[in-house]
């Protein structure tokens, strides 16, 4: 055996070699790299130059100029890569396009303008889906004193169109004004329109004639099964769901860490699960419940309801909020909790319905959803929780988005060990002795377990590294000689979200 090869073993005349490469001595490995994948629809006039595969941006404009500006993918990029600030870092962005279905339809708000003369000089705002403007681009018209409906509607006509990043159109249709969503489907349903007289009328009455909901979601090649399956050997964390897929569809393709069957991304040969972030404008907990307290529902550890109680924005607005406010923890500092971060950028109502009392909200995380509280104008989360809540299992060992995330960085650096230190090398008995590289026994796999779970413990991921130690196995495989089997139980860290103080009182009688 050679310690060196930089010269080949076959050379004979004098010569001095050196050679370079890469290795790596320590056994800390890195937190898992967390990748955000997004499943959107694109609109309807980019749909002619789409491709179905993943796109990776860095900004929103990016994803504005290839699937078309006021969509819901550019809608989700502005949230998670905003035009000032960078809030994710280098964290990876991923946008998995969805196809528009053959005859989908888009959706339609029809208003009307009623005005004779207007009364005041003012500016009105038309506001869509909570917003009265995008990216400092405002749906702003200025009302004159004197002008007729008919002169109010070109403008309103005009500020809609003055806004790149606007979701809908405005076009003038039989004196009223049509705003059209700029992609079909079923998703375009969520689009409302008002108006912000900012206290003065001015004489002028705004008003809602009807509103035709947009139809259609592509289920064949483009649709939401394919962009899941073109995850492959990605590993996507964290999942923000476009409007386009129902939970059922996320939680089949998922799969779930079942003890003796585990499937989907859980199955071991693969082991690259996600949460997937739906967003809800639901305020009431019957409502709510009523999704996440199914019982289909209860052992599943996919899908997290992001709560915007009763705002008026886009479904998908609140998933890319939550998943924009919690993405960095999770990847630079996993160990810590989500309590208190704010939504970066989310219309946000004046009262939150059933999560505005400590009661509400203990009583939905309770029953597998996420809550959050208004505080300062902005939404602030309280609790991020999957679905999971087994009848029986107390506490729900899947219930905590932070506990699962810990879970996949224990899997990820372990398999990063496996990968590097154990696979096809050659097994060997504890006692032999070996003078040869690239061997492995069991007592050598112990070692590295053991300095494994003394890693994860420094990180704040596990406790009790003692109970680990003494009770992991190490084994050659019964059956079948070319297998090294490992098994290791670890009591896995908690957050103090819930943090009691009782103080004892008297008088004082003598001083």
């Amino acid at each position: 055996m050679a310690i060196s090869t930089a010269i080949g073993l076959e050379r004979v005349s004098r010569v001095v070699g050196y050679r370079l490469k890469p290795a790596t001595f320590g056994n800390n490995t890195p937190y898992l790299p967390q990748r955000i994948a997004i499943l959107a629809e694109v609109n309807t006039a980019n749909q002619a130059a789409l491709v179905i595969e993943p796109y990776e941006f860095i900004s929103s404009k990016e994803v504005g100029d290839k699937y078309g500006y006021g969509s819901p993918a550019h809608q989700i990029a502005r949230i998670l890569r905003p035009r000032s600030g960078n809030i994710l870092g280098g964290i990876t962005t991923a946008i998995y396009p969805i196809k528009e279905a053959s005859g989908a339809t888009a959706t339609t708000v029809k208003k009307s303008v009623t005005c004779t003369a207007a009364t005041a000089n003012t500016t009105h705002y038309v506001v869509i889906n909570g917003r009265n403007g995008v990216d400092g681009s405002r749906y702003a018209f200025s009302i004159a004193i004197g002008d007729n409906a008919a002169a109010i509607i070109a403008k309103i006509i005009s500020a809609v169109g003055g806004v790149l990043g606007a979701p809908c159109t405005a076009a003038i249709n039989t004196g009223n004004i049509d705003f059209v969503s700029k992609w079909k489907g079923v998703s375009s349903a969520e689009l409302n329109v008002t108006f912000d007289t900012g206290g003065v009328a001015a004489g002028v009455v705004y008003a809602e004639v009807s509103k035709t909901d947009g139809t259609g979601l592509e289920t064949s090649t483009g649709g939401v099964t394919t962009a899941l399956y073109s995850f492959g050997q990605t590993w996507n964390t964290l999942l923000i769901n476009g409007g386009v897929a129902t939970l059922a569809e996320l939680e089949a393709f998922n799969g779930k860490p079942d003890p003796t069957n585990p499937t989907g991304r859980y199955v071991g040969n693969e082991f690259k699960p996600f949460v997937a972030f739906t967003g809800s404008l639901l305020s009431v907990k019957a409502s709510i419940i009523a999704i996440t307290d199914a019982a289909a529902r209860k052992s599943e550890v996919t899908n997290v309801i992001v709560p915007a109680p009763n705002s008026t924005g886009f479904t998908w607005e609140a998933a890319s909020n939550m998943v924009a406010a919690y993405a960095s923890v999770s990847q630079n500092t996993p160990h810590v909790g989500n309590g208190g971060l704010s939504y970066p950028d989310m219309p946000t109502a004046l009262l939150a319905g059933d999560f505005a009392t400590y009661d509400g909200r203990d009583y939905l995380v309770q029953r597998g959803c996420s809550t959050v509280t208004i505080e300062g104008g902005a939404y602030t989360i309280q609790d991020m929780v999957t679905t999971y809540h087994p009848d029986g299992e107390i506490p729900p060992k899947f219930r905590f988005v932070r506990d699962l995330i810990v879970d996949w960085n224990i899997a990820f650096g372990w398999k990063i060990i496996m990968n590097r230190d154990i696979h096809d090398k050659t097994l060997v008995s504890d006692n032999d002795a070996v003078n040869v590289s690239n061997i492995v026994s069991p007592k050598q796999g112990k070692q590295l377990l053991r300095s494994y779970i003394k890693n994860v413990a420094s990180l704040a991921f596990v406790a009790d590294t003692t109970f680990s130690v003494n009770n992991m196995q190490v084994e050659v495989n019964g059956t079948n000689p070319a297998r090294l089997d490992f098994y290791f139980p670890y009591k896995r860290t908690s957050v103090a979200n819930i943090v009691s103080t009782d103080a004892a009182v008297d008088f004082a009688f003598s001083l």
